[in-house]
């Protein structure tokens, strides 16, 4: 009896061992691939180290990330920087998303020139983008201005008619999450959407008045939510000048007084795809450890992260008519 005993003791510290070493394992495997994913994303700028210009791309439906704040706030604290050329690529975003990006560019204004550079859209909350800079530069064909706010429910109300599904709500308040879309706009919850879109609305024009130093009477003309060209923007304000990056340097040379003989980099944001990439590969390395628990924390998290969707109000503009908010 005692040597069967000895053997089950024997076992039970082989076992903890083992696992005290397949611990070990992972995580010294989480901590490289940490590393590698962190220099990969762009999450380290240790290439920078020449004074230049810095060349930040804004692209994609705007939504305030960290990744692009942090990499402004970057840029900003940069001692190497000696000027920055935003480069905008966008139909615009959230009314939020937008506001936090403005604010970013406005406080790395604040330390370094910053010029805008239009390539093809900057609509929206992209323009809202663009006049944070200290002048903005636009192609002639580029897209710009969509000064507006929309707010867009789908009604699935005859839909749900159709299949013989009727919704039932119990509010606390008639106003609780309403519209829904799943069943009739009452009028009070349309004039409270409204109000929330006209406010945001009023933000926004003040903005552009501000920014662009325009009267109430040229403010009128460019903010009832249309469109125009580069060629159009410039006599009615909206931008300053026509051109591109080339352009945008030599102002840069020629207004804030910066050496012709700087380079242009790029300072590039972490990549969201790769941390979901990230975080899926260490689900697998965690499941090849036989840390079953934690690969179906890793996995649930990389999910949700990556269904998560902005919410609110939006200001972006699409050929095909604004997005809505969700």
């Amino acid at each position: 009896m005692s040597l069967i005993a000895d053997q089950i003791v024997d076992r039970r510290i082989l076992s903890r061992r083992v696992s005290f070493w397949r611990i070990v394992s992972i995580l010294m495997a989480i901590a490289l691939v940490a590393g590698v994913g962190i220099l990969a994303g762009g999450g380290l700028q240790t290439d920078h180290v020449r004074p230049h210009i810095a060349r930040v791309s804004i692209a994609g439906l705007i939504t305030g990330d960290t990744a692009t704040l942090n990499l402004l706030e970057s840029v900003q604290k940069s001692s190497t920087v000696q000027g920055v050329i935003l480069s905008i690529e966008s139909p615009g975003g959230t009314v939020s998303g937008s506001e936090e990006l403005y604010e970013g560019i406005r406080r790395l204004s604040a330390v370094k020139p910053v010029v805008a550079v239009v390539g093809n859209t900057a609509a929206s909350g992209a323009y809202i983008a663009a006049i944070g800079a200290d002048h903005i530069v636009s192609r002639g064909g580029a897209i710009v201005g969509s000064i507006g706010v929309i707010a867009q429910i789908p009604n699935a109300t005859k839909l749900l008619s159709n299949i013989g599904i009727e919704m039932e709500t119990v509010r606390s308040s008639p106003l609780k999450a309403s519209p829904s879309g799943l069943e009739p706009t009452p009028p009070e919850a349309r004039r409270a959407l409204e109000a929330t879109i006209l406010d945001s609305f009023s933000w926004f024009k003040g903005l552009v008045k501000e920014r662009r130093n325009l009267s109430d009477d040229q403010l009128k003309v460019v903010a009832d939510g249309r469109v125009f060209t580069g060629r159009q923007a410039l006599p009615l304000k909206l931008v300053d000048e026509l051109g591109g990056e080339m352009e945008a340097k030599r102002w840069l040379q020629r207004e804030k007084k910066l050496p012709e003989n700087l380079n242009i980099e790029d300072w590039k944001r972490s990549d969201s795809s790769k941390s979901f990439n990230f975080l899926r590969n260490l689900a697998k390395l965690s499941q090849a450890s036989g840390l079953e628990s934690l690969s179906k924390v890793l996995s649930v998290i990389s999910g949700n992260i990556e269904q998560n969707q902005q919410t609110g109000l939006m200001v972006v503009w699409s050929p095909a008519g604004e997005t809505s908010s969700k």
